[in-house]
């Protein structure tokens, strides 16, 4: 699994107008979670981008003083108007200890909906899981390739991973195979086509049947 190496700088000073200093330097303040004890810390902006603004998973090596933290992001606090990163939370991976994370979803093969026409719509990017530091993977892959025009494929439908719990709700769309408009605008109008055969051939056999009978 990738990893970002990120050195940070221990907060020995926690409050509203330390934060805002720390922030007024270019800084992002961090803390760490569910090892030993809480730490706080703090990094430069530009450490986090390769692991905050990726579709990948990673986990992030983190270095403060003497000690080292190995972690996965567990919420970012952005601002409303400006999306700048606020804060963020990690939680440290402990071996043998149980974690909830969120990996991404990622799609395999080829629909056979999409060789007729049809448009696969990813609905879950992200699935929420249980799970352990020696289980934890980078991302669930859900096969398409049986859907056909109109299917779906939802999260019941993921296959066991050992030592990995699905949380989200078991009938939540991961991925559906679309009937675009003009797909379903040109079947439209077959099946109007086919109507109108159909009763012109019904109308020309009533008619000689008619005459048949004079």
């Amino acid at each position: 699994m990738d990893s970002v190496a990120i050195t940070g700088t221990a907060r020995t000073v926690l409050g509203k107008k330390a934060t805002k200093a720390v922030r007024n330097e270019g800084h992002i303040p961090c803390n760490i979670y569910g090892g030993k004890e809480n730490v706080h810390f703090s990094a430069p902006v530009n450490a986090f981008k390769s692991l905050i603004y990726t579709p990948n998973f990673k986990l992030a090596e983190i270095t403060v003083g003497a000690d080292k933290h190995t972690a996965i992001v567990k919420e970012i606090q952005s601002h409303p108007v400006t999306d700048n990163i606020l804060h963020i939370d990690f939680v440290e991976l402990v071996p043998g200890k149980t974690l909830k994370a969120q990996v991404p979803v990622r799609l395999v093969g080829q629909s056979v909906g999409a060789k007729t026409g049809g448009v696969v719509i990813q609905k879950l990017r992200r699935a929420d899981v249980k799970t352990t530091p020696e289980k934890l993977i980078d991302a669930i892959e859900v096969d398409v390739t049986p859907l056909e025009l109109g299917d779906s494929v939802r999260v019941r439908d993921i296959e066991a991973i050992e030592g990995i719990e699905v949380l989200n709700s078991p009938g939540s769309p991961i991925a559906s195979v679309e009937i675009p408009r003009s797909v379903r605008s040109l079947a439209a109008e077959e099946a109007a086509e086919a109507e109108a055969e159909a009763a012109a051939a019904a109308e020309a056999a009533e008619g000689a049947a008619e005459e048949a009978t004079e």
